[in-house]
């Protein structure tokens, strides 16, 4: 994790993100990155096993270590599987970028007219612009004099 992370800084942005949804989110099975793709893994897993079109109570039934999941049992198992999955990547992007939702870049730069083509993967490939803890981001400055060559201004 990056320099700026603090022990329950996933879990928090988790359940920022699964709340900021309207979904329960059970404690123990979504805590750590490591413990959420389990359970994510699980949840796909019995999916894939039950089909699409299975309930939160039937993808229970089928678990051992899912129980707490009964709190969401009139959900669809996919789009509280596809959710889980969601926040994990929320929750993994927020924690390495010490808060901030790369979301919160593209929209001010859309707001703004600062959209280029290949906007996504400059940042993607330069992180160090958006974390101002990042230990490469001093050097940035004499890297970014030249564009790479997919950068063109809009």
């Amino acid at each position: 994790m990056g320099q700026c992370y603090t022990s329950g800084d996933f879990k928090k942005y988790f359940n920022e993100n699964m709340q900021d949804l309207g979904l329960p989110v059970p404690s123990t099975l979504f805590d750590t990155y490591n413990t959420a793709l389990s359970t994510a893994s699980t949840m796909v897993g019995t999916l894939a096993t039950l089909g699409k079109g299975a309930t939160m109570a039937e993808l229970v039934g089928a678990t051992v270590g899912l129980e707490k999941l009964a709190v969401a049992a009139s959900i669809g198992a996919s789009a509280y599987t596809g959710a889980a999955i969601g926040s994990i990547a929320v929750a993994a992007g927020r924690s390495l970028g010490c808060g901030s939702r790369m979301s919160d870049l593209f929209v001010m730069a859309r707001q703004n007219k600062l959209e280029f083509d290949g906007l996504a993967a400059f940042y993607a490939n330069n992180p160090q612009v958006i974390q101002k803890n990042h230990p490469g981001r001093a050097r940035f400055g004499m890297q970014a004099r030249i564009a790479p060559a997919n950068f063109s201004y809009a």
